[in-house]
């Protein structure tokens, strides 16, 4: 054992063994050997025991660091804890949105439709279904752990992320926002970065929602008629959540690897935000952000914001046969911000007449009243 100390320890301890036992024994022939011998025996037990001690020791300090250290995230946060649990990937992506949304997001059958751009019967019947399909797989209704709660990240974020856009753009009602939603979603997107902190597109969910709240003040006129970004007053942007909203967008980038695509549309608002006029804006970075977007999340509203993008860094034209390209498209017919894009283009390009028709069209399909008023005076202005 290469320790003196405790050599000569079990030595005394053979010694004393000796003058328990021989008086009644007898001395040994080889007393010599005995001592020896006892001695090693006792240096045997000795070393298992410290061995059981230092494997005590070893799962003692493991309990402690998992008590400490937990390996895996903890959800603190009531709602988010049921919507990680509502989401669940025994249903179809698109039927685990609609129903946590329904459930938990205090969105309409009418709202979400319009999320996903598709009729509300239909949407209506797929949260129906999801209901069902969860009844009959006997789903248990509890939060996930370890792996299954990073597989379910894409579809949580993207339930708060139309939590935000419903309250940044009312589908109905007399308000154009609802600051509330955001406010919501905004809460539910820092609790994630906590339990997150090493997950990228969470903090770019983070900074898109932080940057786009802080326009929120400036959305609404006095009147309560809505504000396009380029005739808001910046003076009213709230400064501080800017500046969260860059730091998110920052802790995003840092984490390394190509932007997703909420990092994308962070980077998209933050052009905005450190644009100190309209002005100033950066629209070709823009339209190039917006290039990257389609890439990795291509949809048809993703397209209709890039010919927006194009329009204001490549002129009008540019952008008009973008939207073009995108009439046929079956699931834009409703939606009211193609002809209300179309009607800008139309307008800067001297075509007053189609312009009227494309706002007017615009207000047809829009089911916001304060939105609908102000798409009839753009018509008005002109006719």
């Amino acid at each position: 054992m290469r320790d003196v100390g405790l050599a000569e320890e079990l030595a005394q301890d053979a010694f004393v063994a000796a003058l328990q036992q021989w008086p009644e024994s007898g001395v040994p022939e080889r007393p010599g050997a005995w001592l020896m011998g006892t001695a090693k025996h006792r240096a045997i037990d000795l070393v298992r025991r410290m061995q059981r001690l230092d494997r005590k020791y070893q799962e003692l300090g493991r309990e402690l660091e998992d008590a400490v250290e937990p390996s895996e995230p903890e959800i603190r946060d009531d709602l988010l804890r049921l919507i990680f649990t509502a989401c669940h990937p025994v249903l179809p992506k698109e039927a685990r949105l609609a129903l946590t949304l329904r459930l938990l997001g205090g969105l309409t059958t009418d709202e979400i439709a319009r999320a996903f751009l598709v009729p509300v019967p239909t949407m209506a019947q797929r949260i129906v279904r999801a209901k069902r399909t969860l009844a009959e797989a006997r789903v248990p209704f509890e939060v996930p752990t370890g792996s299954e709660l990073r597989e379910r990240l894409a579809s949580v974020l993207e339930v708060v992320y139309l939590i935000f856009n419903e309250g940044y753009a009312a589908t109905a009602g007399e308000d154009w926002v609802r600051p509330a939603l955001c406010d919501d979603a905004l809460r539910l997107g820092r609790v994630l970065a906590e339990l997150m902190p090493g997950e990228a597109e969470v903090h770019g969910l983070v900074a898109l929602m932080e940057i786009q709240a802080s326009r929120l003040r400036a959305r609404v006129g006095p009147d309560g008629q809505p504000v396009l970004l380029l005739d808001q007053d910046r003076g009213r942007w709230d400064r501080l959540l800017i500046r969260r909203g860059l730091a998110a967008l920052d802790r995003t980038e840092h984490l390394g690897g190509v932007l997703g695509p909420y990092g994308l549309q962070a980077a998209i608002a933050a052009c905005h935000a450190r644009a100190r006029t309209a002005e100033d804006t950066d629209w070709q970075r823009i339209a190039a952000l917006y290039d990257a977007l389609a890439e990795v999340a291509p949809s048809p509203v993703v397209e209709l914001n890039r010919a927006v993008a194009v329009a204001m860094a490549f002129g009008p034209a540019a952008g008009l046969r973008l939207v073009d390209e995108l009439l046929e498209e079956p699931s834009l017919r409703e939606y009211h911000l193609l002809p209300s894009v179309r009607g800008d283009f139309l307008v800067k390009l001297g075509r007053a007449e189609e312009a009227r028709r494309e706002f007017e069209r615009a207000a047809s399909l829009t089911r916001n009243e304060s939105e609908r008023r102000m798409l009839l005076e753009r018509a008005a202005k002109v006719s």
